[in-house]
């Protein structure tokens, strides 16, 4: 049985939010709410009686005149309260007062609070942003800048390289974050804000990434820092209706053509100057309000007041006059003359509390389109998208394979393969290759999170979360191809781009700093196993000349441990080819076979648990290959075209002077490495040797072969550094200097080839003479002398 605790409380409760106090049960206090405002109230005796313990609206106050704040009482002291708002409020007496404990201007909208029960200094604060932490009862915290929690409305992408993407974020106004960093991973130094407002869609122009539309409405000029507002009616009119999410679209056919919408339709050609309204009102005049809210329905609706707006637009990317839109009020409108009259094409099942979440216009053809449709205003959580083929007289229903509970928020078409759809929904990503008719969960490490929107941008699918940030699906080629038959197949690779995947030259990044992956290093080479079988890739150059082999079989390239000089976290984890049944991608680094027998070295500019060694081979130059996969006794072919990076301007001969000289280069080391090893072994041998004590004559021996090893390393040696070989030391400083960058090579690099060549051969008739003369000569000393013989590593 329940009784109502309202004495002291005030008439007409529409929202209330109740604490009991941890250390004193009967110790309540609540957030009470009502038509006309809200207010905190107290009770000592369990609710029997309350008292309104303040006239400080603040803490009372709802995020955005929303949700009532959450209240918590400390657990182990009732007279400190905390309400959770635009800000935080604390109160030491009880209520009585409050000050700001943690926020920020403009608010941090705070939802949530968590505070340990056995240590109430120790206090956890949920934000829009996400969390924060502090352990010393709110003197510092800890930042919410470590945790991808970003939430998006919409996503968009701008025609730079790379490409960045941009929304609109909850309570951190607008971001536009690169999708792939130059320094190894995407940090924070390749994301921004675009003076947008927090809500809904962010827009780059398609001529011009450098600006950015967004809010409602700016235009952002990335060069200045500035924005300007543009809305076509810049104060507010009883016929201009708005939202937070209002649509700015960018036509697909001309690039200069862009749309906003309110509850009517407009269009600039000039970036906002000028406007011109090329719609009516394309929302409900009328309504009625769902049965769902019960005893609140009323009666009368026909005064009602006209309150819809245009949710989604979708210009053709086939006719540059039809355009769809979509209101939030469950229309679907078409203009097939660039808006100068539109029909009603609305599907029968919609109804007025139906939002049409997003529009997507055929790619394929004119008279297609794909909708989804949010029902939680009616309470109706499962999954809605519809499509027409013939411009809006008849649609389908298409959700088979979406579970049920998963509300739809967007979907896309393909713009390559017909039928090829993608859709977002509350839980994850679903991918339909018949159109729609069947739909399969494409979440693979995509967390369970809130899908807002996503894109098609080029090869990749791109998606905004709504707590999860952005994510990037790399190179979605592999999908447009994909059939369900049972043969292996090996899918033909998109162009791989030659791109430098790290060009930091400086200590990394702490591991402990959060950051985003870049896209694979390399060209990705996708292949499907019909079963179980040994695998081997071959890459070829145009002229069948072999590049790079792999194998299933392949020994994994490992460090020794007792020579690494760095953690072990550093290091990317080796990539075999697969054998077992299956979709697998490998990646191509797109150079050379590696030198053999070498021991991996790695780049001061490491990536936590991704640092790859330092090349010892040379990049493949821009050109087509052909990729062969050879499995179960057939071998399947594909071409792969690399690609220059966009931002590099090299001339083919300048490739091919840095392809040939780096090949030298490779020549001279692979003859110098095992003199290398055997120089090393020596040294070492000789150094623990002189730490014994030696007949004299033996030291003489040891002393003149001493002098002719230090004559071979470098001529201004560093104190205290390990004695190496000057030559091989050279020749891998010039191979780094040449590879290291995409440029022109200095006229006197050739010289310093030519150099390189020459002390190789220096070296090699010196080291010949040791080992011949020298090495015998002493060990024969040692021999003489009772002591063991210098062995030379195998060479």
């Amino acid at each position: 049985t329940w009784n109502q605790l309202k004495k002291g409380l005030p008439d007409k409760i529409v929202q209330a939010h109740l604490a009991i106090a941890p250390s004193s049960t009967r110790t309540l206090i609540s957030v009470v709410k009502t038509i006309a405002t809200s207010n905190i109230y107290r009770s000592e005796d369990g609710g029997e009686s309350w008292v309104n313990i303040t006239d400080d609206a603040r803490p009372a106050a709802g995020i955005g005149g929303g949700e009532l704040p959450v209240l918590s009482f400390d657990p182990k002291n009732s007279a400190i309260v905390y309400s959770t708002s635009v800000v935080c409020w604390k109160s030491r007496d009880g209520g009585k007062t409050w000050e700001a404990w943690r926020g920020a201007p403009g608010g941090d909208d705070y939802q949530n609070i968590w505070i340990n029960p056995d240590d109430p200094n120790i206090v956890l604060l949920g934000s829009d942003q996400g969390a924060i932490v502090t352990v010393n009862g709110g003197q510092s915290w800890s930042s919410w800048y470590n945790q991808p929690t970003a939430q998006l409305y919409h996503v968009s992408a701008d025609n730079a390289f790379p490409y960045r993407l941009y929304s609109g974020q909850q309570e951190s106004g607008s971001v536009a974050i690169a999708s792939r960093g130059n320094d190894g991973a995407i940090t924070f130094r390749d994301w921004h804000p675009v003076a947008a407002e927090e809500y809904g869609y962010v827009v780059p122009d398609p001529l011009d990434p450098e600006i950015v539309y967004g809010g409602k409405l700016t235009r952002y000029d990335r060069r200045t820092g500035q924005a300007q507002g543009i809305l076509p009616i810049p104060l507010r009119s009883p016929d201009f209706r708005m939202i937070r999410t209002q649509p700015i679209v960018f036509s697909p056919v001309d690039p200069r053509l862009l749309f906003f919408a309110g509850n009517t339709l407009w269009q600039t050609r000039d970036g906002g100057r000028n406007w011109q309204q090329i719609s009516p009102d394309l929302t409900r005049k009328r309504y009625e309000l769902p049965m769902s809210i019960g005893k609140y329905r009323g009666d009368e609706t026909s005064a009602v007041k006209q309150r819809g707006v245009i949710y989604s637009v979708a210009p053709s990317p086939l006719d540059v006059n039809r355009i769809w839109c979509g209101t939030d009020d469950g229309l679907i409108q078409l203009t097939t003359n660039g808006g100068r009259t539109w029909n009603d094409v609305t599907p029968p099942a919609l109804s007025a509390w139906q939002k049409i979440s997003i529009i997507d216009a055929g790619h394929f053809d004119a008279n297609s389109a794909y909708i989804a449709v949010n029902t939680l205003r009616l309470d109706d959580i499962r999954p809605h998208i519809f499509r027409t083929h013939d411009g809006g007289k008849t649609w389908t229903e298409i959700v088979r394979g979406i579970p049920e509970g998963q509300t739809v928020n967007a979907v896309r078409e393909d713009p390559k393969r017909k039928g090829l759809l993608f859709a977002a929904t509350e839980r994850t990503v679903y991918v339909s290759f018949d159109d729609g008719d069947n739909w399969e969960s494409l979440r693979l490490n995509l967390p369970a999170t809130s899908v807002r929107d996503l894109i098609i941008k080029d090869d990749d699918l791109a998606v905004a979360t709504h707590g999860r940030g952005f994510w990037i699906l790399d190179d979605i080629t592999p999908l447009r191809q994909w059939s369900k038959n049972s043969e292996t197949v090996l899918f033909k690779p998109q162009s791989a781009l030659r791109v430098r995947w790290n060009l930091n030259t400086d200590t990394p990044l702490p591991p402990d700093e959060p950051v985003g992956n870049n896209p694979p290093d390399g060209a990705m080479i996708d292949y499907f196993l019909a079963q179980d079988a040994p695998v081997n890739i071959e890459i070829k150059d145009k002229k069948g000349e072999l590049v790079r082999r792999y194998s299933s079989d392949d020994t994994p390239l490992l460090p020794d441990a007792k020579k690494l000089k760095i953690p072990s976290y550093w290091i990317r984890p080796f990539m075999a080819l697969s054998p077992q049944r299956g979709l697998h991608r490998f990646v191509w680094d797109m150079h050379y076979t590696p030198l053999s027998g070498v021991e991996p070295e790695y780049p001061i500019s490491a990536i936590y648990r991704d640092t790859p060694p330092v090349p010892t081979s040379p990049w493949v130059v821009p050109g087509e290959y052909t990729v062969t996969l050879s499995a179960d006794g057939k071998s399947y072919t594909q071409p792969l075209a690399v690609k220059m990076d966009p931002r590099v301007r090299m001339s083919e001969p300048e490739l091919e002077e840095q392809l040939v000289l780096s090949k030298q280069l490779c020549e001279i080391r692979a003859q110098l490495e095992p003199i290398g090893k055997a120089f090393d072994s020596l040294v070492e041998q000789l150094t623990n040797l002189k730490e014994q004590s030696l007949p004299k004559n033996v030291e003489q021996r040891l002393a003149a072969l001493n002098s002719k090893l230090i004559a071979l390393g470098p001529p201004h040696p560093r104190p205290g550094a390990a004695l190496s070989l000057h030559a091989l030391d050279s020749t891998k400083d010039l191979f780094d200097q040449i590879q290291g960058v995409d440029a022109a090579q200095p006229t006197r690099v050739k010289a310093a080839v030519d150099q390189v060549r020459a002390q190789a051969t220096v070296l090699t008739k010196a080291w010949n003479d040791i080992v011949v003369q020298d090495l015998p000569a002493l060990n024969a000393e040692l021999q003489s002398a009772g002591l063991p013989r210098l062995m030379l590593a195998r060479q």
